[in-house]
């Protein structure tokens, strides 16, 4: 069977934004890797400290079935990046308490497009965006 993860694209804030996303979850990094930790390329410029300190590469499980990656980008790569804007990450949580708890950590400093509320397709739901400007949503299918 297929998995699909998220892979988050950051202009220099990737690290900030996972250790946010590390607290909310309380889960621990499977692996964080730095620019500079790359061997040198040839015929390229040494890095400055700023980019070698950016975050190559970072996984956080979730869940057994889910990681969240992400990066940052480096001057003159993507250059039409634009954090958050075309996608949300949608979260399942298998109770109303998860939800809240999941809801309060990941908006903190955000902006919450839709509180936590019962829809009518019988589900409690919200959605944000985080400070980070990533987008979003959390779903518990209520009992039927």
């Amino acid at each position: 069977m297929a998995t699909v993860n998220t892979y988050l694209i950051f202009d220099g804030n990737c690290e900030a934004a996972f250790n946010f996303y590390k607290s909310a979850f309380g889960k621990e990094f499977s692996g964080i890797n730095r620019f500079g930790e790359m061997p040198p390329q040839d015929g390229t410029s040494p890095l400055s400290e700023d980019l070698k300190n950016r975050i190559m590469h970072v996984s956080l499980p979730i869940s057994e079935e889910t990681i969240l990656m992400g990066s940052d980008n480096m001057p003159g790569m993507s250059p039409d990046l634009i954090t958050g804007n075309n996608f949300s990450i949608s979260v399942g949580v298998n109770s109303k308490e998860e939800a809240d708890k999941l809801f309060a950590a990941l908006s903190a400093g955000g902006n919450v497009t839709m509180p936590l509320e019962v829809t009518f397709w019988n589900a409690y739901f919200g959605m944000w965006t985080d400070k980070f400007g990533i987008n979003w949503m959390i779903n518990y299918d209520l009992p039927k």
